[in-house]
């Protein structure tokens, strides 16, 4: 029995699903045709993965955060179209500058910079803009920068996503082969990079380094300092890589990807955060006409 030809307009339906498909997750990839037709299938959502380049001891290369971060956030933006943003490391790792490879940029800069990156997303559509943080020391830099997004009014919203690395205890396969091996280049990040870029990982080389704590500081518990971190680790390594997986890595950023994912869905349908924003900001300009 002969199949019913396909008429132009199946044809071509058929074929535009197809592009959709095939459309990268890349801001870079993307022509700028193919750019505006993504933002309307992100809704205006475009996401910034956030790394950096340290030292990550003896076994993981220098973009482990980067390299993971994206890697996760592409997982995730797979599952829930959004846009990445090109590679951005240009965060706090002033306590790695004694390392090789470090790259430390200036308070300054890390703050211009990051307000002139959301603000240029913006320009360019993303009404909601999602900073993906990968790093640790990152924490208290968007901590204090989703604060100061209401120094003025914008017409953007920004979100930060943290945790990213902490979904080993989403999997059983994903926990690690013994306590105290996680850390910074542990067993953990070690085997997430295994699983995505196996021959950049190094776990035969963890011994050459130690990563247990050194405790030479004596403070009471909640007092800390900006040595803190150096007084501890000073080789950059806390934990233990050598029994990093790329079996453990691969289930630990399939749950990082999917809980990335979830979030960016929750985002994409948040319509109060935009609105209490604006509200917030007309507020703002008659401080004294504000209920008491």
């Amino acid at each position: 029995m002969r199949a019913p030809t396909l008429t132009f307009a199946a044809l071509l339906a058929i074929a535009t699903a197809a592009s959709a498909q095939q459309k990268s997750v890349h801001w870079e990839d993307l022509t700028a045709e193919d750019f505006t037709k993504a933002l309307a299938e992100s809704r205006n959502t475009c996401a910034l993965p956030f790394g950096i380049i340290e030292k990550h001891g003896p076994s993981g290369p220098l973009g482990t955060d980067l390299l993971n971060v994206r890697y996760t956030s592409e997982l995730a933006a797979k599952q829930e179209y959004t846009i990445l943003f090109p590679a951005y490391y240009f965060g706090q790792i002033f306590e790695a500058r004694h390392q090789p490879g470090t790259l430390a940029y200036s308070t300054k800069l890390q703050l211009d910079l990051l307000q002139e990156t959301v603000s240029e997303m913006s320009r360019n559509g993303c009404k909601k803009v999602i900073i993906i943080n990968g790093h640790g020391g990152n924490n208290a830099l968007l901590n204090y920068f989703i604060q100061v997004q209401l120094d003025s009014p914008k017409d953007y919203i920004v979100y930060v996503v943290s945790g990213v690395s902490s979904a080993s205890g989403q999997s059983p396969a994903a926990a690690p082969s013994k306590p105290g091996v996680d850390g910074h280049a542990g067993e953990g990040e070690v085997s997430n990079i295994m699983a995505h870029r196996p021959e950049l990982a190094h776990p035969e080389r963890a011994a050459e380094e130690s990563g247990k704590n050194l405790r030479r500081l004596d403070l009471p518990q909640g007092v800390t300092t900006g040595i803190s971190w150096y007084s501890m680790y000073p080789n950059h390594y806390a934990g233990d890589a050598a029994g990093s997986t790329a079996a453990r890595g691969k289930a630990a950023t399939e749950a990082a990807g999917a809980g990335i994912a979830a979030a960016i869905r929750a985002i994409k349908s948040d319509t109060v955060g935009p609105r209490l924003q604006a509200e917030f900001f007309e507020a703002a300009k008659h401080p004294n006409d504000t209920k008491q």
